[in-house]
């Protein structure tokens, strides 16, 4: 016996449900991309035409990407912030890896309290912690060094448990599948349980990747010559520069930081999705 159809009233209440939700996601998706799409097109706007003269540039140009590279060394501080951010990447994998790795495995005493104590260290903001990282850093004569920047975010807790998550979604059949082929632990490590984590793997090179790019208080404490300036350091100099306050060119040098990111996160974004699943942290 079929289900009766549904009522005019029913199917009506649903539309304006299904309406309602569509709404809401379009108005939070201005919120979001609106400031981005606007200084986007104000990087495009003509040296006279005016910033709020409509949405559309009259003349789309890309002189004032040019006009940022003039104004300060850019590609030298895109150069010393991908450094800080290939080191942050290349160190919160291994690190991240091999102690998510450590904390899945059963069997040492003491897991399940340094598990707990590294969970607590996410309770502290970084402010809190920040005068004793600068003081630790300074005596190790890293002040005023890329090394002194990138040193603080070498291994992200976070992106431990993340690892440590996705290696406790590998079942237990293909690791005891793999001690009856001899492999011993490294292989095990390496052979089995990272190729089933590589979702996770991207999720901590994307997040270690923005959080290096992105970073602005550390290395303004950190940093004090201009030549090791990072690119959110040059853009804030760029910014308070009185011959270089046209908003334009502001709004290129934004565009310039921002469209990096953008770029690995579609180029990784097949492996992202899947790890956020993977790396579901589980205490």
């Amino acid at each position: 016996m079929s289900a009766p159809a549904p009522s005019r009233e029913a199917r009506r209440r649903r539309l304006l449900g299904l309406a309602a939700r569509y709404a809401t996601l379009l108005l939070m998706l201005g919120v979001v991309l609106g400031p981005i799409v606007w200084q986007f097109l104000t990087s495009l706007r003509g040296r006279t035409e005016n910033v709020y003269d409509g949405v559309l540039p009259s003349r789309p140009t890309l002189d004032n990407y040019l006009r940022v590279a003039e104004s300060f060394p850019l590609l030298q501080y895109v150069g010393n912030t991908l450094t800080v951010a290939l080191l942050a990447v290349t160190s919160n994998m291994l690190f991240a890896a091999m102690g998510g790795y450590a904390l899945s495995r059963a069997g040492w005493k003491g897991r399940r309290t340094v598990f707990t104590l590294l969970v607590a260290t996410l309770m502290f903001p970084f402010e809190s912690v920040m005068i004793s990282m600068f003081l630790t850093v300074r005596e190790m004569g890293l002040v005023d060094t890329l090394i002194g920047v990138w040193l603080p975010g070498a291994v992200s807790v976070l992106n431990i448990m993340i690892m440590r998550a996705a290696f406790l979604a590998v079942p237990r059949e293909i690791e005891e599948a793999a001690v009856l082929d001899g492999a011993g632990e490294w292989a095990r490590f390496t052979r089995v349980f990272l190729p089933a984590a590589k979702g996770a793997l991207a999720v901590v090179c994307l997040t270690s990747f923005m959080g290096a790019w992105d970073d602005f208080l550390w290395p303004l404490l950190v940093l004090t010559d201009s030549e090791h300036y990072t690119l959110q350091l040059g853009l804030k100099t760029l910014a308070g520069a009185t011959t270089t306050s046209d908003q334009r060119i502001i709004a290129a040098g934004a565009m310039a930081a921002f469209l990096p990111m953008v770029l690995l996160f579609f180029a990784l974004q097949r492996f992202f999705f899947k790890g956020v699943g993977e790396g579901a942290v589980k205490i």
